[in-house]
């Protein structure tokens, strides 16, 4: 019985640490209010930063429109609280130019240095794509990274959003944690009723004289 639920036991943990190994959201909304110092163009954009542990990647699903002027680039800037302004982190490999909306997605290899600028890898990054990896999730967490749009009528950022952690619903069991954990209920009741039904023998069984 004892390695029954040991194995049962252990086979429910390793599916809820393999559930717990889903990678990590953040989100924003771009507006030119968030831009330092503020602008009133009436555009709107959304972005959604999904960061794997795993297999060391971030993956960057963007949208925008109603641009003032037409785009010219797109970065993630680390690292500083909102409403200052940080250098470039990662820029947005394949992000069109000269557009007033577009969406975009992406998905970089963080142990690939040449994903950092130049500039972060050599700062916070202390050299090496490791670091710089640690350095900008460490930042992520902090709420320290912003996702900064330009355009020509806007150089410097026509519009901003500081990236926040999206709150995830704790993820259900999948079907084999619900199998393990069905198996572990039916051995404890089986071997609660063999432990009654002895019991009851004991109890039942005439007494010598």
């Amino acid at each position: 019985m004892r390695r029954f639920v040991f194995r049962c036991v252990a086979l429910v943990s390793l599916c809820l640490g393999t559930a717990w190994a889903d990678p990590v959201y953040y989100t924003a909304n771009l507006a030119g209010s968030n831009e330092s110092p503020a602008n009133l163009s009436p555009a709107m954009g959304v972005i959604t930063l999904g960061y794997d542990a795993t297999a060391n990647t971030l993956s960057v699903d963007l949208s925008f429109s109603a641009l003032t002027g037409t785009t010219t680039a797109a970065h993630l800037h680390c690292c500083t609280a909102p409403g200052t302004n940080a250098g470039v982190a990662v820029g947005l490999v394949g992000f069109v130019s000269g557009v007033t909306g577009a969406t975009y997605s992406g998905l970089f290899d963080l142990t690939d240095s040449s994903v950092f600028a130049p500039a972060f890898l050599s700062g916070p990054g202390g050299g090496t794509a490791s670091g710089s990896e640690a350095a900008l999730v460490a930042a992520l967490a902090a709420g320290q990274v912003y996702i900064n749009v330009h355009t020509l009528t806007f150089p410097g950022g026509e519009i901003r959003g500081n990236l926040q952690s999206r709150a995830v619903p704790v993820p259900e069991p999948d079907g084999l944690a619900l199998l393990a954990v069905a198996l572990l209920a039916l051995g404890v009741i089986r071997y609660q009723r063999r432990g009654l039904r002895a019991l009851r023998l004991r109890t039942q069984k005439p007494t010598r004289r």
